[in-house]
């Protein structure tokens, strides 16, 4: 893949389950990464299926773009079209993106096990930023020893990261050994530990131009 990329490339690459990436500079987006100790403050999933535009499956406190999960407008977890919502972020909120690429690519069941998580996920409130740094303290003691799984469980509230990492899970392309509250935006970064299962790599970021 080439060092950097256009929107238009990047968007025309992306396949289910890649990462995107995203790094602001306002308050929010610094006191984000301060709280959670991450060289990013965003980060989703890209959701690419049958004929529909490629979409990304994200946590956000903006409801301005049409969640097309629901068709209506809501703050939360929200699936939008990845386009639309990476030229937004770059542009209105001036963050940069960076494309992480799955491999190899998602079968059948991962597929399944994704749209199962987005079906059971959309519409999930987003955290106050105290809320947020609560949770992700809590997460930092978050191993789970296989005989201690349950069935799954929606939160009443998830920041980006623990969306991401839901579904990874669900997909079984991460571990189930952490609660998903372990994870931060900057776990999806190369270089911090990912607790990846066999057989699936994320390759390296690549810068998406605005």
């Amino acid at each position: 893949m080439a060092s950097a990329l256009t929107l238009d490339q990047a968007v025309d690459l992306t396949r289910s389950g890649d990462i995107w990436l995203f790094r602001g500079r306002r308050a929010p987006d610094r006191a984000i990464r301060a709280v959670t100790n991450s060289p990013v403050n965003h980060v989703g999933m890209a959701v690419v299926v049958d004929d529909l535009p490629p979409l990304i499956f994200h946590a956000e406190l903006g409801k301005k773009q049409l969640d097309v999960w629901t068709g209506a407008h809501h703050r939360g977890v929200q699936l939008h079209d990845l386009r639309e919502a990476v030229a937004r972020w770059q542009g209105e909120y001036d963050q940069d993106a960076w494309l992480r690429q799955l491999d190899p690519e998602i079968g059948r069941e991962e597929e399944d096990g994704m749209l199962r998580a987005v079906a059971r996920l959309d519409g999930v409130s987003f955290p106050s930023l105290t809320r947020l740094g609560a949770r992700w303290l809590r997460g930092r003691d978050a191993y789970v020893p296989h005989r201690k799984r349950g069935r799954k469980v929606t939160p009443e509230a998830a920041f980006c990261a623990e969306i991401v990492a839901t579904c990874y899970i669900e997909m079984g392309i991460l571990r189930n050994d952490r609660r998903a509250t372990w994870y931060d935006p900057g776990k999806f970064w190369s270089g911090d530990y990912l607790p990846i299962s066999p057989g699936w790599t994320l390759g390296k970021e690549v810068a998406v131009s605005r």
